[in-house]
């Protein structure tokens, strides 16, 4: 001891000189006029030895790893102490803490390794002093965090450990540390590693990544915000070959699955928790933690976390929930993932903590999921039972592990079933129907019936818990259950006998079930039975068991350590399947349930009848503001719906006005398109012309060839009737000349007859006329004749060329005919385009018709929601009338000395008139 303080007080004093050595060296850093020479770099880097040489002794002297030898002498108690008190006295002075954390910023190897090693021992000694000298210090954490980022991995990976140490327990450093950028420096170190067949590395990564989020919600939403649930999913990515897993990777999935465990842990914040939830759907993480569950190979500790985790992931989350039940194992035929863990959960064989694990997923699976308990549930009707016998369902798995040989399957079976019924009254209504074959030639028994025949038989104490448990569910708050639970006359003589009789301390916690279910059977019973009342059945208590002993016996639950246990998380952990006898839930039950159990022995008959007449009266009123909450629900719900509709409609209008748009251009590019198609074949057929002067179209068709013949001969035909009536005229003009020299002549002889010349000009003029008209028939002969000559060498020139060119023929008959052909689909589709056009306005009318009678609905419908607003309104005038009533006469009755209980005026309603009108009747 002497020996190591002096070893502790002599490197202090290496530690100051350390100190002193490196002044100067800072100084001459900050001067940026004076250069080292080769004498101050040896000095420095004496300096740095010194330093780390003291960094070590002081590591040495507190530390508490010790070689075995002295572990083996001395005890770890004394070695803890040791080092605890060095830590202290090496505080004591802040300033040491403040030096340590600058020479850990230092980039020299020798002094940073020594001075991470040594804070990480101090933090280990005296945890929260230095935490706090840390936080204080300024930019403490943050110098810290730069070893993360150090490229010698020695330095960064025992920088991970001190942060380690750093972060426990403390908040404030957390936030820090996780706003330091560490979750995306942690993150790549895992990925780098080889995420979970890393090795110690990612361990300790996963370590810190805990410490900063366990019980820390502002890191746990920064978590979240930050997208790094995302970068969880390459984690639990395992092949199909899952033998031979090694330890280290067995320790890092377990690891990462407790990560997910805290970021949905029950105890966060609901809306917390379920944010996570939801994005570990999203991004596929649940879904890879659902491969891991049916995979086979797995490690059976790694198998039970990921059931576990699963189940915190699912918790309270409906879209999770429904993704759960659609998991099928890969068996042959396919069965549902819960129908396979039930298989597990009942089998006695399995390990126990497995069972506990399928237990919490069920409960998980089933919390706050009307839909999950429904389909529990329906498996148990007669009209959906598989009558074959091909498949297990799970509610066939639940009843089988219901009245199993082994206590444990019982147990866990009557859990789940209650779990199937937890705040469900219609389902335990349901459950009434459900009958069971318990042997040949004897009739079936209903479930609730076969429960207490096996209670009565007196099994285990463990079966008997579950199946109390089960039963004090199944009738709580369900009067049509207790009602067939009376119906039975052997139910009430046998939980009165439970009760009265004095058992040992294991059958206490059955006493104080029976006198619950007594309890409830009192509580929730409607007085349909006439030998069962609640005053009978509280005069029978009265008589055999005694009040006070009554009360006594409900309280043994409360007060039993198992159900203190149970009361602290929903996850059922057990140390052993004998601790196995209270659920969580269960817990809350008996809590809201003991008190007005108790009350509900104590209070009289009329009493009773009173809170039974308040209670209808506010179930009334009740039901009355309830109808008003659904119709209003309702019709925000339809103009909702109509709102939704309307927005469909638009969109499918600017929908359709689009397509029209679009196809309008499309008509317009394929018009453009024949036009230059035309244009193109034009072009090509020109060019096919250039072979032949006298040819004007190249691949010239039968029908226009013939055409052509026929122009020819109709030219033909022309040309010899201008001939002929050329001839007629040659005729009539040699007629016509011997009679124009007979004129003459007698023009010379006969001067003075008038009509002579008269005739003779006439004839003159009709001859002037008529060489006029050769002229121009002549003219037109000729023309016609060149006309006729160029068409016989077309003629004779066609032949040929339709011979030479049948291959370009067939081409251009071919793209001819294609065009056509298009030109026929191009009409077609304009056609069809036009229709089309026409039906989509006809549409568009029909929406817009549409849109103003929703409008129309839409401003009814609000008008409907404001006068049953004004309704509500004036319901809550009534009630708040009804309430001042009540109290008035609350006081009356206290002035007249009548005890009035808080809790009971509570409950009162609008009952008060009533009340005051039979308080008037009894005084006169």
């Amino acid at each position: 001891m002497c020996e190591r303080l002096e070893i502790f007080f002599f490197a202090e004093d290496f530690h100051y000189r350390a100190r002193i050595a490196q002044l100067p060296s800072e100084q001459n850093n900050q001067e940026n006029t004076v250069v080292c020479d080769e004498d101050q770099m040896e000095a420095r880097h004496s300096d740095s030895e010194i330093i780390g040489y003291a960094l070590d002794t002081l590591y040495n002297v507190i530390s508490n790893d010790l070689e075995e030898e002295e572990q083996e002498e001395n005890s770890p108690k004394q070695v803890d102490d040791l080092g605890s008190q060095f830590t202290e006295i090496f505080i004591k002075q802040q300033e040491n803490v403040t030096l340590l954390l600058t020479l850990v910023e230092e980039f020299d190897f020798h002094v940073r390794w020594p001075g991470v090693k040594l804070l990480t021992s101090l933090l280990k000694q005296q945890g929260p002093q230095v935490q706090q000298i840390i936080l204080v210090s300024p930019m403490g954490v943050s110098r810290l965090m730069d070893l993360l980022a150090d490229s010698r991995e020695v330095i960064r990976n025992d920088g991970v450990l001190l942060l380690q140490q750093l972060t426990k327990s403390n908040a404030a450093i957390q936030k820090i540390v996780a706003f330091e950028n560490a979750f995306e420096r942690l993150l790549d170190i895992i990925t780098e590693e080889g995420n979970s067949d890393g090795g110690i590395v990612v361990e300790d990564c996963l370590l810190l990544l805990q410490n900063l989020l366990k019980n820390n919600n502002s890191n746990q939403n920064f978590f979240k915000e930050g997208s790094y649930i995302q970068r969880m999913k390459p984690w639990f990515e395992v092949g199909d070959d899952n033998c031979g897993w090694s330890a280290q990777k067995v320790t890092n999935l377990h690891l990462m699955l407790q990560l997910v465990r805290v970021l949905v842990s029950p105890t966060n914040p609901p809306g917390a928790t379920s944010s996570c939830q939801k994005a570990m759907f999203h991004c596929g993480l649940l879904q890879q933690l659902c491969t891991i569950l049916m995979a086979t190979g797995v490690p059976a500790d790694i198998l039970t976390e990921t059931i576990n985790t699963v189940s915190e992931v699912i918790r309270g989350c409906q879209m999770n929930q429904d993704y759960f039940a659609s998991v099928n194992a890969p068996s042959n035929p396919p069965r549902p993932a819960i129908v396979v863990l039930l298989m597990s959960m009942v089998n006695e064989r399995q390990p126990f903590v497995l069972r506990c694990a399928v237990l919490y997923c069920f409960q998980c699976f089933l919390y706050k999921n009307q839909k999950g308990q429904g389909e529990i549930v329906s498996t148990l009707l007669p009209s959906t039972i598989d009558a074959t016998g091909n498949s297990v369902s799970a509610g066939q798995l639940l009843c089988g592990g219901l009245f199993s040989t082994d206590s444990l399957s019982n147990w866990c079976a009557a859990v789940a079933l209650a779990h199937a019924l937890q705040e469900n009254a219609t389902l335990k209504e349901q459950l009434l129907r459900v009958q069971l074959a318990t042997s040949i030639g004897n009739p079936p028994v209903s479930l609730l019936q076969q429960c207490t025949n096996i209670l009565s038989q007196g099994s285990k104490v463990q079966t008997r818990v579950g199946l109390l448990m089960l039963l004090c569910t199944w009738l709580s708050n369900c009067s049509i259950a207790v009602t067939h639970f009376l119906h039975n006359p052997a139910n009430i003589p046998f939980l009165t006998g439970q009760i009265a009789e004095n058992l040992g301390e294991e059958e206490q916690l059955v006493q104080g079930l029976c006198a619950l279910l007594l309890g409830i059977s009192i509580y929730y019973n409607d007085n349909s039975l006439e030998n069962y009342r609640k005053e009978k059945l509280k005069q029978l208590i009265e008589k055999r068991i005694g009040r006070e002993n009554f009360i006594e016996k409900l309280g043994f639950i409360s007060k039993h350590e198992l159900y203190s246990r149970a009361a602290q998380k929903p996850q059922p952990s057990f140390s052993s399947p004998d601790h196995m006898m209270f659920d969580h839930e269960f817990t809350k039950l008996v809590k809201e349930l003991e008190g007005v159990i108790s009350k509900a022995i104590y209070k009289s008959s009329e009493e009773d009848k009173k809170e039974e007449e308040v209670k209808k009266t506010l179930e009334q009123h009740d039901n009355i503001v309830t109808h008003y909450k659904k119709v209003i629900r309702e019709q925000d719900q339809e103009l909702e719906e109509l709102k939704q509709q309307v927005n469909t409609l638009k969109s499918q209008n600017e929908q359709l006005q689009t397509t029209v748009t679009q196809q309008v251009s499309q008509i317009q590019q394929h018009k453009d398109q024949y036009n230059l198609l035309k244009v193109q074949l034009g072009k090509d057929n020109q060019h096919h012309n250039s072979h032949s002067d006298t040819v004007q179209m190249n691949g010239i068709q039968v029908e226009e060839v013939s055409k052509l013949k026929e122009e020819l001969e109709e030219w033909k035909n022309k040309h010899e009737l201008l001939q002929g009536q050329l001839r007629e005229k040659d005729s009539l003009i040699e007629k016509l000349k011997p009679l124009q020299l007979e004129t003459g002549t007698e023009q010379s002889s006969q001067t003075s007859k008038s009509s002579g010349l008269e005739h003779n000009n006439e004839l003159q003029k009709e001859l002037e006329m008529l060489r006029t008209q050769i002229q121009l028939q002549s003219a037109e002969i000729t023309k016609l004749q060149a006309e006729n000559q160029k068409l016989q060498v077309m003629n004779t020139s066609a032949d040929p060329a339709l011979g030479d060119s049948s291959a370009t023929a067939a081409k251009n008959l071919e793209l001819e005919g294609r065009l056509v052909q298009e030109v026929k689909d191009l009409k077609n589709e304009v056609k069809a385009l036009s229709e089309e056009k026409a039906s989509l306005k006809q549409h568009l009318d029909s929406s817009n018709s549409t849109v103003a009678i929703l409008q129309d609905e839409k401003s009814k419908l609000q008008q409907e929601v404001a006068e049953s607003k004004k309704e509500q309104d004036d319901l809550l005038v009534l009630l708040a009338d009804q309430d001042q009533k009540l109290s008035a006469l609350k006081n009356k009755l206290k002035d007249l000395g009548v005890p009035v209980e808080d809790e009971d005026d509570i409950e009162s309603g609008d009952q008060a008139d009533e009340d005051e009108d039979g308080d008037e009747e009894e005084q006169d």
